[in-house]
């Protein structure tokens, strides 16, 4: 991969580094404010949209259609009461925040906007710096985020806060691996690893259609990385009160927010880049409209494709139950990474004989498609391991013991699941005047 990369001319990153310093300050800013501004805009949206997905009104008091809904939430966790526990290690209990909220927006330094544009005066891309390795420098940067949640988590000086932490970090080196994985076929086929070479290489044909095992892949690990639901082990409430930010509360608790919001903003937006053709305008409207990819049109393309992958966020939220904690890690370790290792093998083996021409690559790609079947089959056949009904029938028979095994479930009432809101009482009179209560069977009840 890197000779072809060496071979292949990259006129687009010689106009990095070229841009005066009040020029890299105001894009800075415009970064940052955008960012803010579309985090307001996503809370407030996936309330909405949640809402109606559950036949609710949502925010609609503070503001038109309640925009100003998220604004209300700000003002709220900014004036209530700032509590740090006793137990808590207190400077990492501070820092864990800004350590979880600084690489979401330096993510976004390396993600391209749109094309060469007049920008008040002097010509400069819609993008703050680009380099030969732009999406190593995202994952490496976006990667670091987690150890604020880990830290956060650990400094709390909570159990529950410590098990959250913990989920997140191997949640994160599971569903990391599988997401690196799926970017590989990507720098395949671009033959390069800049975001601004990966936009030009899709020109004609994006790559999440041809690369879609990749896109799907990504779009799963994204979901993971970012513990969303139905992914959002580290933060479930029904087992861990709130997970690594139980602890939290007035600007610290909306640092960790606002770093979950960006993430998903950061994480759609290199799907964007990477599989979606970037700010070039969907296919067809070029062909129509010859100004569709020149000026500030590419932002209207960008952040279009953007706000898709916000709405299947959302629309996640809204449909999938939380997944059990032992399926989610099965799923990264036994699904997505042996399907992304061998899609990057047959990637490889598609690059290689494309660029030689020696067969048909109509076969070559039935051939894989095959192999990528049987693989995927093999995989659920291995896990199921399910007894049939006559051994589970005789199972069934058996006395259940619900301290086996090292786990203490207790165990079920003799007469089986007691029925309505408590067991029926019988006061028994003794003799000496004193009252016994005691709970009778549900038979007698009955």
């Amino acid at each position: 991969m890197l000779p072809l990369a060496a071979e292949l001319p990259d006129p687009g990153l010689a106009a990095f580094g070229q841009d005066p310093w009040w020029v890299i300050a105001l894009k800075a800013v415009f970064i940052f404010l955008t960012l803010v501004l579309l985090t307001l805009f996503n809370i407030w949206f996936e309330r909405r949209v949640v809402a109606r997905m559950q036949h609710r009104i949502g925010p609609n008091v503070h503001g038109p259609f309640g925009l100003l809904q998220s604004l209300a939430d700000g003002v709220k966790l900014a004036l209530k009461e700032d509590i740090i526990p006793k137990a808590a290690d207190k400077v990492v209990f501070l820092i864990a925040p800004v350590i979880a909220v600084v690489p979401a927006f330096i993510t976004w330094a390396v993600i391209p906007f749109g094309p060469v544009v007049n920008f008040f005066g002097h010509e400069t891309p819609l993008q703050l710096t680009d380099m030969p390795v732009a999406v190593l420098f995202m994952l490496a940067i976006a990667s670091i985020g987690i150890y604020g949640i880990v830290l956060g988590g650990w400094s709390s000086g909570s159990t529950y806060s410590l098990l959250g932490g913990l989920r997140s970090s191997a949640q994160m080196i599971s569903y990391e691996v599988a997401m690196g994985l799926a970017l590989v076929a990507v720098f395949l086929y671009a033959g390069s690893m800049s975001t601004s070479e990966i936009v030009a290489a899709q020109d004609r044909l994006w790559f999440g259609l041809i690369l879609l095992p990749s896109f799907v892949i990504y779009v799963i690990s994204m979901i993971g990385e970012t513990n969303r639901a139905p992914f959002d082990l580290p933060e479930a409430e029904g087992e861990l009160v709130g997970g690594f930010h139980t602890e939290y509360s007035s600007l610290k608790f909306a640092l960790f927010f606002l770093a979950e919001y960006i993430n998903l903003a950061t994480v759609s937006a290199i799907a964007t880049t990477l599989f979606l053709g970037g700010w070039a305008a969907p296919w067809g409207i070029e062909n129509v409209w010859e100004g569709a990819n020149s000026g500030y049109w590419p932002l209207l393309w960008f952040f279009g494709k953007v706000f898709i992958f916000i709405f299947l966020f959302v629309w996640l939220r809204g449909s999938l139950p939380r997944m059990r904690y032992d399926q989610f890690m099965a799923l990264g370790w036994k699904v997505l990474i042996p399907v992304s290792l061998a899609w990057i093998v047959a990637v490889a083996t598609i690059r290689v004989i494309s660029l030689e021409g020696n067969i048909n690559r109509t076969y070559l790609v039935a051939a894989i498609a095959v192999l990528l079947v049987l693989t995927v089959g093999l995989m659920f056949l291995g896990d199921s391991g399910d007894k049939d009904d006559d051994t589970r029938a005789e199972e069934a028979d058996e006395p259940h013991d619900a301290f086996a095994g090292g786990f203490p479930v207790p165990p079920m009432p003799a007469g089986g699941a007691v029925r309505g809101g408590a067991q029926p009482l019988t006061f028994t009179h003794s003799p000496g005047g004193r009252t016994t209560v005691t709970a009778s069977a549900e038979e007698n009840h009955e």
